[in-house]
């Protein structure tokens, strides 16, 4: 007896599932790359917290002010101890910036870096919102004399959308700093400083730790792992097991 030929129904359905396996499979793949490399992003991070903090002169030395090419990416996640004086009467307040799921202000001021004729903005705490008086800006203090800032480097704040005229003055969306840089006048390098501690001065500084996000990528890589065994199971199921026994059964 000459074996029946496949009908069309199942040549499409079994296209479709190796299509549909082959496509969440290299997905699951894809995201396994890219834990891999978030995972040496980690481990770069690792190393560079346990490097000695960087301090005025090594900062000075690596240059890297705003306008130059010199590049201060290799310093960015490095742990600093720099002394200055702070620069308040350009002190800038970001607003609609969280921390802990509250609205406020993200407070920076340049730090002029003693011995040195450079500047560099420092990210210095978090400050809340007054609901009712949406101009008032709580209180901090900004001693005149010699600080020492500890933190650690960091990119610039991230751009929130803004309207016309909300990145001027004290008050703003956004910063840029090769813009800020130019208006005010002084030497900044092209990084940012985040200071980090304990609250003081009318500041807040629970800032999240670094996170390259590998469990999420982990955690993504299984859901498509899981939708392709799922989807090969059910086609073995449906197509050559359930057929089978309806057959024996038959006989």
């Amino acid at each position: 007896m000459r074996p029946s030929k496949p009908s069309t129904r199942f040549l499409i359905v079994t296209v479709a599932t190796l299509l549909t396996a082959l496509l969440t499979f290299s997905l699951g793949q894809w995201q396994l790359g890219r834990a891999a490399q978030k995972q040496a992003l980690q481990q770069s991070l690792d190393s560079k917290n346990d490097l000695p903090a960087v301090r005025n002169a090594e900062l000075a030395k690596a240059g890297g002010h705003i306008g130059s090419s010199q590049d201060l990416d290799p310093l960015v996640d490095r742990r600093v101890e720099l002394s200055g004086r702070w620069l308040a009467t350009h002190t800038v307040y970001l607003d609609n910036r969280q921390m802990n799921g509250r609205p406020g202000f993200w407070v920076l001021t340049p730090l002029a870096l003693d011995g040195s004729d450079k500047a560099v903005m420092v990210q210095r705490g978090w400050i809340a919102r007054d609901f009712q008086q949406r101009a008032r800006l709580a209180p901090i203090e900004t001693a005149s004399g010699i600080v020492t800032v500890i933190g650690r480097m960091a990119p610039a704040p991230a751009k929130l959308y803004a309207f016309k005229g909300a990145d001027t003055g004290s008050v703003r969306q956004n910063l840029d700093l090769s813009t800020f840089s130019a208006e005010a006048g002084l030497p900044l390098m092209a990084t940012l400083v985040l200071q980090t501690g304990p609250a003081s001065e009318g500041l807040q500084r629970d800032w999240p730790a670094p996170n390259t996000g590998v469990d999420k990528h982990h955690g993504y890589a299984f859901q498509w792992f899981g939708l392709c065994a799922l989807v090969l199971g059910l086609y073995v199921w449906f197509q050559l097991i359930s057929p089978w026994r309806q057959a024996r059964s038959v006989h």
